[in-house]
């Protein structure tokens, strides 16, 4: 009894600091401070420094300023452009042409820059224009963005994966080759909807301008070695076990200084704006991180994530039952909250139901990272609907409605890790 009335209060407290507008980290903190100086023994400002302190000192987590700096780096060259050049001769002759330029110009810069806002910003700067410019369906330019942009989060290097990592103490390395597979997976679902779209609607697909010969396409390929490569080395060194993540994320951040210089796009002022954009970024994901580490220790010291386990535990459901039940529940925040925020502030109480109920840590993540990526596109806080919003001026509901499809998708794709778990686990297993 003491335990709901714990959890209701510390409710009540939580919804009230983010109804009015308080950081998500120092909420967080709030929260915590709350539970432990009226629930427990426990000294309040005692715990606090010692927990953020643990928890801004991880080593592991060094690797997520690094990865944040480098898509900085190469969000301020002329990367985009040289994507839409490579990539273009080669989808012409693809149902849907141009408009896959979208969603493998995402899964290329994703694998840069593990931010989907980053991701869809960078690449709708210069596809949006180009394919209005050429005649395309403007929805369907907008949601083959939305929808691919929220691979970010999933192909390594992925910021919210090295959160999940960390909070939950599994292996980053193996947790970047885990997402590898199922951002692929809906890269291809991704782009077999605007083919089957386009087959349906070929009206509204513009004709081929120009036929090139394949030596001239090779010729146009050469844009895109760069960033290929620098995609290669920093996942090789991972997968080989030649660099851990943080020692990645370093190779990436001198490769992508490397490659703005070589397109004499580092400039001092350049380089400035690199740093203090990473900078902003991170700073306010460790204050989350911070937040969500002394509140799960206040948790624990009330017994909450233990009390939640035996609940869920005493209801009965199956592994199956309860996925479900977890991905309603994400979706349904994810409504309301950042990627971050969400992961961070429920993961304490999730995470104890699910290894009970024997469902693999590993899975469970890319699991997470697939439902939290639908929230990316669906209102009211769906970050990418706000980034389109911007670059196109039309209505967050459009958004959304234009994006709706890619949503279905990911609800696919989930579907189809349950049944093929090895989609997930088959690189990491073999590291």
């Amino acid at each position: 009894m003491n335990e709901i009335f714990a959890s209701a209060m510390l409710t009540v407290v939580l919804l009230t600091l983010l109804s009015g507008g308080v950081w998500v980290g120092l909420t967080l903190a709030g929260v915590a401070w709350f539970g432990l100086e009226f629930f427990t023994a426990r000294q309040a400002g005692e715990a606090m420094a010692m927990t953020i302190w643990s928890s801004a000192s991880s080593w592991t987590l060094t690797a997520l300023p690094l990865f944040v700096w480098m898509g900085e780096i190469l969000y301020r060259t002329n990367l985009s452009e040289s994507m839409f050049r490579g990539l273009a001769p080669w989808v012409n002759a693809l149902p849907g042409r141009l408009l896959h330029t979208n969603v493998i110009g995402c899964t290329i810069f994703a694998s840069v820059s593990g931010s989907s806002a980053a991701t869809c910003a960078t690449v709708g700067k210069m596809n949006i224009p180009e394919l209005k410019k050429r005649g395309y369906s403007e929805a369907q330019i907008i949601g083959s963005l939305g929808g691919p942009a929220t691979l970010g989060l999933l192909i390594p290097p992925s910021i919210i994966l090295i959160v999940y990592g960390v909070s939950a103490e599994l292996s980053i390395s193996k947790l970047f080759m885990a997402g590898v597979f199922p951002g692929l997976l809906l890269a291809g679902l991704f782009s077999g909807w605007i083919m089957l779209w386009s087959l349906l609607h070929p009206e509204q697909v513009p004709k081929a301008e120009v036929t090139l010969s394949f030596s001239e396409k090779l010729r146009e390929a050469r844009h895109l070695i760069p960033v290929v490569l620098l995609i290669l080395s920093v996942i090789a060194s991972i997968y080989t076990g030649i660099a851990t993540a943080t020692e990645a994320a370093s190779v990436g951040v001198v490769g992508a200084l490397v490659l703005s210089a070589w397109q004499k796009a580092l400039t001092w002022e350049s380089f400035k704006a690199s740093l203090m954009g990473a900078t902003r970024l991170y700073c306010m994901i460790a204050l989350i991180l911070a937040g969500a580490s002394f509140m799960t220790l206040a948790m624990g010291y009330i017994g909450l994530p233990r009390q939640m386990a035996e609940f869920v535990g005493s209801l009965g459901l199956s592994p199956a039952m309860l996925i479900i039940v977890l991905g309603l529940f994400y979706i349904a925040v994810g409504c309301f909250l950042d990627g971050i925020s969400t992961i961070v502030l429920t993961l304490s109480v999730v995470l104890p139901i699910v290894q009970a109920a024997g469902i693999d840590p590993l899975w469970f993540g890319i699991f997470l990272v697939i439902t939290v990526e639908t929230a990316q596109i669906t209102p009211p806080v769906g970050f990418n609907l706000f980034v389109l919003q911007s670059m196109t001026g039309k209505q967050i509901t459009y958004i959304a409605r234009v994006c709706a499809p890619y949503f279905a998708l990911m609800m696919l794709a989930l579907t189809l890790l349950w049944f093929f778990p090895a989609i997930v686990t088959m690189l990491p297993s073999k590291m």
